[in-house]
């Protein structure tokens, strides 16, 4: 039977991406796992997970090699998203780093790059570096990353800020903060959400509320916690796994039909705010 393809979220440039997609952390960065890695994210490309997300911080730039072989002889099928430490952001810093990972990446160009996390570097000098990346056509778009909504109305006050086409965040069931002021800000301006650690570094996985309900709906906790972030419309997950049984796991929760009862189940076993929270990140 043939799968049902994944949701797609719209960027704001108008190109539409799975809502489910690959994260890297942590890859690259033990030779011995290396062609797991590659297999792994491979595996996901084949079945549709076409975003794949990586950073110059992950294993020093070994992540974004695993990516390289990874995509080899497929990189027209991949939206390719990177991240820029923030100490590298300065106008000259900004365009230089993404010459590094492109290199790295064995790519002409980048679909989104993203400042992995605010830092010292005005965030005029950055936008204005990213501006300049487009123009030459190394990305396609540009984000930010850990942006809470302070953040992003200073972000948006400086020249071309408004470009900003991501905000990549700490968001899943556990840490739902971010649902009471800044995922309502963004979907406000069609910023779409990069959902990191969807499954809290497998905290979800244990969590026993949710295998009970996960087991009445014929599904792992992960894909329950999977599905929570897909179906929102406006957020992408990035779930990293260097199994491809995980891979198959994963995919599946994109198939996965939450009934309104078990949204209410969901919103039981993990309220959502009722104040501000600051946005967490790890």
């Amino acid at each position: 039977m043939t799968a049902k393809a994944i949701p797609t979220v719209t960027m704001p440039g108008g190109t539409r991406v799975p809502a489910l997609g690959q994260g890297t952390w942590m890859m690259g960065e033990q030779e011995s796992e290396a062609a797991r890695e590659m297999d792994s994210l491979k595996a996901g490309i084949d079945r549709g997970m076409t975003l794949v997300d990586t950073a110059e911080m992950y294993a020093e730039g070994g992540a974004e090699r695993i990516v390289a072989g990874a995509i080899e002889g497929r990189r027209d099928k991949v939206y390719l998203v990177s991240k820029l430490y923030p100490w590298n952001a300065s106008r000259r810093g900004t365009i230089d780093a993404c010459r590094r990972s492109l290199d790295r990446l064995r790519a002409d160009h980048i679909d989104l790059y993203l400042l992995h996390w605010r830092g010292e570097h005005p965030l005029a000098e950055t936008v204005a570096a990213f501006e300049q990346l487009k123009s030459e056509g190394l990305i396609g778009a540009w984000g930010v990353s850990n942006f809470d909504t302070d953040d992003m109305e200073d972000l948006v006050a400086v020249p071309d800020g408004g470009n900003v086409a991501a905000n990549q965040i700490l968001y899943n069931l556990n840490r739902r903060g971010p649902e009471f002021d800044l995922m309502p800000w963004c979907r406000a301006r069609n910023i779409p959400i990069m959902a990191y650690s969807p499954v809290d570094q497998g905290a979800l996985t244990a969590n026993a509320g949710l295998i009970h309900l996960a087991k009445a709906c014929q599904a792992t906790a992960a894909q329950v916690a999977l599905a929570f972030l897909i179906r929102q419309g406006n957020v992408i997950a990035i779930p990293k796994t260097s199994s491809i049984h995980r891979v198959e796991e994963n995919r599946a929760a994109a198939e996965l039909v939450i009934s309104d009862e078990d949204w209410q189940t969901l919103d039981r076993l993990f309220p959502p705010p009722k104040r501000k929270v600051p946005l967490e990140m790890i």
